[in-house]
């Protein structure tokens, strides 16, 4: 790119705000749906975090993995509705240029955590079901611990170096941008600038955040199906089974729509399917954890049982 376009885009006036245009139809509609889902959202996770963290035959790492990620949703979530539903209600459809940044940030910083996250409880069913003599020893309270925080500290610095290198190319308008919330493609398609840097920044995050990751989720569940494949028992291959199956729900719907936004080629018609996407795996996964982890579980329903039971 010549440096006399870079200069004379430098030279027009930069944007100091963004229009968010997702929601052009149905207002009224969406907001009620949105404020549904988010104080569904809210109440589910809420109800893990209080039940793992009460009752006594929970306290073990498999639920103590749950309730972070349950606590995960909660915050993941509320980086992008209350925004989203403050616009819908005002008419006001324009976020500022740092809010946008905020918002970019603390989506990529925790969505960037669950990915991590996610490996981890893989990891943890792992050592349950291959390694059971040395599960208690080796995934002990402060390995459980180390484990959740270094999830958050693997995010952090990259997460910094992307927002930096993407609100520091100039925006010269149009500045509109056809999506529910500050996402990278629909942000570093409205900069007047080189992207080279930024899409090999892109393209770096998604090797770290999502293939490594996904690639120890698989590894770990290659293991645990030949381990479980060689138990004698029916009834004991099942009972393995149906502890991992929750866990390998979330991750399909959280990594496939995750993917089919970040790692799918660009076409014409791609970011309008990615908008919707996004609200997938922001908006409607954290809606299904607590369903999908209180149902197929049995542990879990009992506790919410003796929960409710004291409580009413």
């Amino acid at each position: 790119m010549a440096a006399g376009q870079i200069r004379s885009w430098e030279n027009q006036s930069t944007v100091n705000e963004f229009i968010l245009l997702g929601y052009q139809e149905y207002p009224a509609v969406l907001l009620t749906a949105f404020l549904a889902i988010y104080m569904t959202i809210m109440l589910g996770n809420s109800l893990i975090v209080v039940v793992t963290t009460w009752d006594p035959a929970l306290q073990t790492p498999m639920y103590f993995f749950l309730r972070s990620l349950s606590a995960l949703e909660m915050c993941y979530t509320s980086v992008t509705l209350p925004k989203m539903m403050a616009n819908l209600a005002s008419g006001d459809l324009s976020i500022s240029l740092s809010a946008c940044a905020s918002q970019m940030f603390f989506l990529l910083f925790l969505g960037a955590t669950e990915c991590f996250l996610l490996a981890v409880m893989a990891y943890d069913r792992y050592l349950a079901i291959c390694l059971p003599l040395h599960y208690m020893t080796t995934m002990s309270q402060k390995v459980q611990v180390g484990l959740v925080a270094g999830s958050f500290a693997i995010s952090l610095p990259m997460q910094l170096i992307q927002i930096g290198l993407i609100f520091s190319l100039p925006f010269c308008g149009p500045n509109e941008i056809d999506h529910f919330f500050c996402d990278i493609p629909p942000v570093l398609s409205l900069a007047c600038a080189d992207l080279y840097v930024n899409e090999l920044a892109v393209y770096t995050e998604n090797i770290l955040f999502v293939i490594i990751p996904f690639g120890l989720i698989l590894a770990s569940y290659i293991h645990i199906t030949k381990t479980i494949l060689c138990i004698p028992s029916a009834t004991g291959r099942q009972k393995a089974f149906s502890t991992c199956s929750s866990h390998i729900t979330v991750v399909i719907l959280f990594y496939g729509s995750a993917m089919l936004v970040y790692l799918q080629p660009k076409s014409p018609g791609s970011a309008k399917v990615n908008k919707w996407l996004s609200l997938f795996y922001t908006v409607i996964i954290p809606l299904c954890n607590p369903l999908i982890y209180t149902l197929r579980n049995h542990e879990a329903k009992a506790a919410l049982r003796r929960l409710l039971g004291k409580a009413f």
